[in-house]
This record gives structure tokens, C-alpha cells and sequence, in this order.
């Protein structure tokens, strides 16, 4: 089970390589966990990370307005001075910080994939383990260092991750690269968080390939413990084209093009200089989190020489690749295709590439002694790109057109370092650029009248009545609804993509059922905002919201419950040519065991799923044990399954669902086939059928005991209202006017 194996991935590399964290008692005294024991249980950890509430900031504390009230250019003039006062403890390339804090700025982005949307900059988790632990981050711990007087003087008027992105942006502006822009607005994580990096036991360990290369879902980086691919080659074969393969693959899955996979590394790499004196092994202690608590989370400590400066360790290869690392210039292409390449060594034993017959030997000053020249070095990685014919085509154009180069450069830049941060009606600042790109899902701002609550009930009851049934409604706006992920602010109903391709072609959609409901919900549109007075009108975004809680309200009327969904007017249509198919494709559910549907080519199994799926819904285990309840006596599965619907009155809404499951008159046995049948146990006859996303909440015991309080006589009333605040907590999960 994949998201157990995260949490122990991180637990067993510790272990692996930090003795120093274990107890003082020996490993057979060593406390056991409920995870050792029952390995195979449900982990629930997810959801519980939604509970937290750790951070030492109150509830009340509002960043928007903190930030809001951030003097952005003093802050960037501070940065400036910062990047150019090098600092004795850890003396800064060419005198400059600048390319050092632009790959900090790069591997807190860079951990993004699209697959679930998870790791990028937002929540600050290069500071947590495993991110600031990782080789591919060696001594990056350093460049959060060097920023923390700024972080104290500046205090909660920007985030960790905020600065750490604006900083990487500054740097480039201060070595004369004309920027895309930077908004603010990511939230820091005070915890670390739980992600699937690979199942790997070793750093550097490469057991996510198969067939021609393949990579294992969701993963997005070559090799455990690298933000992308390894700079040496795939597992350090100097295969320039085999290395492209890998390229294309990890940054495909950052949601990144040949255009701009290329400009992000020759961008990139026309700043600063790799770092590798001597050999790692005989030189480098352990990273920050196998250290000793008077090395105050700093790692990597180097004993060789000064362990600084000219004598760094970090990758283990070693030299700049431009002659002017701490300016923008055209040098890299120049460079790139100005040369024949033959394999090198670098001092650390690190396989690169050096110009042939000793040629530009002169051409690259040193990073600290002005009296030394070097010549510039490339990876295989960067041979890649005139290699390759694909990104060939690419560089070598750039290489006539420089400009061109520089423009996509600042947006892929700007791309890489705000694509987990949602769309730009979140970005926050002055420096946000006013244009609209596709990859950050538009929606057209309203320009109309909103309904009123008035509207609202007339419509509903235009719902209630037009033949529409409660699974009908509830399906359809759940289906909107589910896409959302708080990993990357993607998703959702606002805009009304169900309605779109390739949305309302997905099988969990039930493509012809939707296509029914949405002709009956478009009806109902045009013909309000056809005798609506005025400028007033009614989205099909809001009406798919409003017609799910016209369902919910007629199925807890059903049960003898008056109850009112909150509903808030404001969510707009979007179109055809605002949505990226592809990029949506991403979005699909494979499984969603809120509508009991699974794919068995989902990549985890229907438990799993649905932990996952509530975890990126922001729920915690209440929430998810009642709205999987809810769901189920709606009648509200996939294909208006039965299973799992453990009521005799489908429709209705009422807490019976938790009633029958609890019911020791009913004994399970598993069909073998996904499907559980629960008989009498007097008569042996099926009383009903499940399956075991619905049998794990009698199961698993944490949620059984949520179960069996929702199953009490006197806890109707109760599911109802923690019911509906779970409903509109996800129906409203992608309204960012409301909340952040």
C-alpha cells in the first residue's frame, strides 16, 4: 500500500543513514509502533495532517492582508544587498548569492508533478524532511540560513515560501535578467508532509523503471533523492540521448514542453557554478536530519580544507558553465554549440564534459581567486539539448535569437515557480504579470448581476421539479466538485469544465447520464436568465452547485429534516478554448469511492484511493465517514450501484448507512470478486452487498468508532449538519474569493 510505504520510506533512510537518531536502548529495545505490528492497516495519517493545526500562528491570522502590508521593494532591496555581502561562514561564488539561491529557488518548485499535484514551493517544505535532506539539496540548508535575518525583520508579512520563490526571482534581476514577475500567496506548512517519493530504501537508488524507461506513476523525478534527473547521465551513464529520454519524461510531468524543459535548463545554468572540490565520501558528513542536535539542523558538513569556498562539495562536479556566472548573457548557447565536448573528470570523480584539445582553457574565471582561469564544463544533461533532435531544434534556434531565448526563459521560469500555486486570481502583489496563460485554468471574471436568495429557491424548486432525481443531482454535482486538489489549487466546479471535454467524456462521469442532467440544468439556465430582469444571471457553475444542495435538502426532507445548504453566488463559466485537454487529463479519477467507483488501473487499490482523494479534499476522517454515509442512502453511486447502499429507503438522507453496518445481525463474506454480500445471520439470506471502501468504516477502528458514534439514536441530527458542512466545505473548496 503505497501511502504506508511513504511514511516508512522516510523512516527506514533515516535509519539507514543517521545512527546518530536512534535511541540510546538497542534496536531489539526499540518502541514498536501500531505500524510495525499491522503494516498492511488503513493509514489514515493523510487525513489526520488536515486536522493539525500545529503552527504557533492563531486562527484568526489573515496572510493575505499580512502581505498585502509588505513593503515589496524595500524587501528587494534588502535581498539584493544580502546576495552581494558575502559572509565569511559560507563565502558566496564570484561574490554573489545570487545563482545560489536561484537553485534554492528551483528545487522548491522543481518537486511538482502533475500527476497528483503535490510537492512545489507552496507550504515551505524545503525545510522539512526528506526535501532539505535530499543530495540533489546539499547544503541548500545554507541558503535558508542566509535568508533567515530577512525572514526575522520582515516576520509574518511573507511566508518561507514566499521569500525562498522571490528570492530565486530577485537574484536573476539583480544579475540583469528582466523577469516574468513573482506573486506572493503560498501558505507555509509548520509540519513535514507525508508524499510518495518512491519506494526506494538508498539515496540515489533507481527502482521506478520499467519496460522502455518507463516511470512508475505518480513519481517524477529519475532517481530517489534528485528533484529531476541525475546531471551524469541516467544512473550516471553519459548518454546525452538516453539522458533526454529522462529529461523530457521528468519535466513532462512538471507539466513543462521541449521549449521550456530547455530554456529552464540553459537558463538555469547560465548562472552560478557546480561544486565539486573533492570526493563526497572522503570529505562530506551526513544531511541535516542525521546530524547532532549541536549542528542545529545544518548538514554536509565538509572536512576537507576550509570545507567552503574554493574547497565546496555539493553535486561532486565541478566548474561554471559561462564566463560571466553572476550575469545574464547569451554565453551557455555560445558555449553549447561552440565547442567540441569530450568526457572529464572533476575533481570529486564526477563524470562532465570539458571543450576538446584543451581549448578555452583561459575562458571562465574562478569563483574565488581572480588569479585562476577554468575552462567551462557542461553535463551530459546539458549535451542533451544539441543532441536531442527535439530540443536541438529548439537551442539552436535560440542560439540566432537570443531575445527570444530570454522571453521564454522568464516565463518558463515563472511557470515552474508558481504552477502549484493555483490560479492567478490567488497571486498576491504588485509584481503579478496581467496576462492570462492557459496552464493557469482561467475562468472569466463575472460580469453580471449574481442571483439572490430568493433566485436561488425559485431555481431550486425548478430543479426539484423537472424530473431530476436526488442521485441525479447529488452524482452530478459531486462530479464537479471531486476534481479539486488542495495540492495545487486545480479543479473544481467553478467554471463549469464538467461541462466541457475532456471532463464530461470521463467514465466515472457517466458520460450519457451527464450529458441528460446538464441538458436538463442548461434548460433551466436559459430559460432564468432569458425573464431575468436586468443585468442578472445564473452560471451553470452555480446551478450544478445549486442543484446538488436542492438534492441534499429533498433528501433530508425525505427523513423528516427542514435543513438549508448554504449556498453563495459567484462561480463564472469558462470555455473550450480556456481549457487545456491535456493538462485536465490529469485531473481524472481513476477511483473515487465517494461514488464507489474504481478502476483497477488506479494506482492504488479502492481504500487507498479514497484516503488520498479525501486527503487532497482537505477532509479529515469525520468529514470523509460522513459524506461516503450521505452519499450512499442519496443513492449516489457510480451507475446507481447498489453496493453499499445500506438503506431501504435510497433517496433519503438519514444515518442509516452507519445503522446497518454496525448491525451485528449481518455477517460478511467476500465474493471474491470487489464485492462483499452481508447475510442474516438467522436466514443466511443477502440483506445487502458492499464493497471495501464501504466495509473499512467498520473495520478500520479509528473509523468505526466515528461509525458507531453516527449509528446512535440520538446522532441523526448531528450527521445531518457535519453532513452538509462537509458537503459545502468541498463544494466550495475552489471558491477563492470566499477563503485561501
Amino acid at each position: 500500500m503505497r501511502i504506508i510505504q511513504t511514511k516508512k520510506l522516510v523512516s527506514a533512510v533515516v535509519l539507514a543513514v543517521s545512527p546518530l537518531l536512534m535511541p540510546v536502548a538497542s534496536a531489539q529495545e526499540m518502541t514498536r509502533d501500531n505500524d510495525y505490528w499491522w503494516p498492511n492497516r488503513v493509514d489514515l495519517e493523510p487525513l489526520r495532517m488536515n486536522e493539525l493545526q500545529s503552527g504557533p500562528l492563531s486562527a484568526e491570522f489573515d496572510y493575505v492582508a499580512a502581505f498585502n502590508n509588505l513593503d515589496i521593494d524595500a524587501l528587494k532591496a534588502d535581498l539584493v544587498s544580502l546576495m552581494t555581502t558575502s559572509q565569511d561562514w559560507w563565502p558566496a561564488d564570484y561574490g554573489h548569492y545570487g545563482p545560489f539561491f536561484i537553485r534554492m529557488a528551483w528545487h522548491s518548485a522543481g518537486t511538482y508533478r502533475t500527476s497528483d499535484g503535490r510537492g512545489g514551493s507552496d507550504g515551505g517544505f524545503l525545510r522539512f524532511a526528506p526535501l532539505n535532506s535530499w543530495p540533489d539539496n546539499a547544503n541548500l540548508d545554507k541558503a535558508v540560513r542566509l535568508l533567515q535575518p530577512i525572514k526575522q525583520k520582515y516576520g509574518n508579512n511573507i511566508s518561507w515560501a514566499d521569500l525562498i520563490v522571490l528570492a530565486g526571482t530577485v537574484a536573476m534581476e539583480s544579475m540583469g535578467f528582466e523577469t516574468f514577475g513573482f506573486a506572493g500567496g503560498r501558505i507555509d506548512s509548520w509540519v513535514a508532509n507525508n508524499t510518495d517519493w518512491g519506494s526506494e530504501a538508498q539515496w540515489l537508488e533507481d527502482n521506478r523503471h520499467s519496460g522502455n524507461r518507463d516511470l512508475k506513476r505518480p513519481l517524477g523525478a529519475t532517481q530517489m533523492g534528485l528533484i529531476y534527473v541525475n546531471p551524469e547521465g541516467p544512473n550516471g551513464t553519459p548518454d546525452p540521448l538516453a539522458a533526454a529520454h529522462d529529461i523530457r519524461e521528468t519535466f513532462g510531468r512538471m507539466a513543462m514542453n521541449d521549449e521550456e524543459t530547455a530554456a529552464l535548463i540553459a537558463g538555469g545554468h547560465t548562472f552560478g557554478k557546480a561544486h565539486g572540490a573533492a570526493k563526497a565520501s572522503e570529505c562530506v558528513g551526513v544531511e541535516p536530519e542525521a546530524g547532532q542536535v549541536e549542528d542545529q539542523a545544518l548538514g554536509w558538513k565538509n572536512n576537507c580544507e576550509t570545507g567552503k569556498g574554493i574547497d565546496t562539495i555539493t553535486s561532486g562536479l565541478e566548474g561554471a558553465w559561462t564566463v560571466n556566472p553572476t550575469q545574464w548573457t547569451h554565453n551557455y548557447l555560445q558555449n553549447l554549440y561552440g565547442y567540441d565536448w569530450v568526457m572529464s573528470k572533476s575533481p570529486g570523480g564526477a563524470t562532465q564534459w570539458v571543450p576538446s584539445d584543451g581549448a578555452a582553457s583561459n575562458l571562465v574565471p574562478d569563483a574565488h581567486d581572480p588569479s585562476k582561469r577554468h575552462a567551462p564544463i557542461m553535463f551530459t544533461t546539458d549535451l542533451s539539448l544539441r543532441e536531442d533532435p527535439g530540443y536541438r531544434e529548439v537551442t539552436s534556434r535560440w542560439l540566432e535569437n537570443p531575445e527570444e531565448f530570454s522571453a521564454a526563459f522568464g516565463r518558463a521560469w515563472f511557470k515552474l515557480t508558481h504552477r502549484d500555486l493555483g490560479p492567478s486570481t490567488r497571486y498576491l502583489g504588485s509584481l503579478a504579470p496581467n496576462e492570462q496563460m492557459i496552464w493557469q485554468d482561467p475562468i472569466p471574471a463575472v460580469g453580471y448581476t449574481l442571483i439572490d436568495e430568493s433566485d436561488a429557491n425559485a431555481i431550486k424548486v425548478t430543479i426539484l421539479d423537472s424530473g431530476l432525481s436526488v442521485g441525479d443531482l447529488v452524482r452530478t454535482a459531486w462530479a464537479g466538485a471531486v476534481t479539486y486538489r488542495n495540492t495545487d489549487m486545480r479543479g473544481g466546479i467553478n467554471g463549469a469544465r464538467l461541462a466541457l471535454a475532456p471532463q464530461k467524456d470521463w467514465s466515472v462521469n457517466d458520460p450519457t447520464e451527464l450529458d441528460r442532467v446538464l441538458s436538463v440544468l442548461k434548460r433551466i439556465q436559459e430559460d432564468f436568465n432569458d425573464k431575468a430582469t436586468g443585468r442578472k444571471k445564473v452560471s451553470l457553475a452555480d446551478l450544478i452547485v445549486l442543484a446538488g444542495n436542492a438534492g441534499v435538502e429533498a433528501a433530508a426532507a425525505a427523513a423528516g429534516h427542514d435543513i438549508e445548504v448554504p449556498f453563495i453566488a459567484g462561480r463564472n463559466d469558462t470555455s473550450q478554448e480556456l481549457t487545456d485537454v491535456s493538462s485536465f487529463a490529469v485531473l481524472e479519477p481513476t477511483s473515487d469511492g465517494f461514488r464507489n467507483y474504481h478502476d483497477d488501473n488506479s494506482l492504488h487499490g479502492p481504500v487507498d484511493s479514497l484516503v488520498d482523494k479525501a486527503s487532497v479534499l482537505g477532509l479529515t476522517s469525520s468529514e470523509m465517514t460522513a459524506l461516503v454515509g450521505g452519499m450512499r442512502v442519496m443513492d449516489a453511486n457510480y451507475g446507481s450501484s447498489k453496493a453499499g447502499v445500506l438503506t431501504a429507503t435510497p433517496g433519503v438522507l438519514n444515518n442509516h448507512f452507519f445503522v446497518n453496518l454496525v448491525d451485528m445481525s449481518t455477517e460478511w463474506s467476500n465474493t471474491g470478486n470487489g464485492i462483499y454480500e452481508g447475510k442474516d445471520r438467522s436466514t443466511g439470506d443477502v440483506k445487502w452487498t458492499a464493497t471495501p471502501v464501504d466495509l473499512i468504516f467498520g473495520s478500520n477502528t479509528e473509523l468505526r468508532a466515528i461509525t458507531e458514534f453516527y449509528a446512535q439514536n440520538d446522532s441523526e441530527e448531528k450527521f445531518l449538519d457535519d453532513f452538509v458542512s462537509a458537503w459545502t466545505k468541498v463544494m466550495e473548496a475552489d471558491r477563492f474569493d470566499l477563503h485561501r
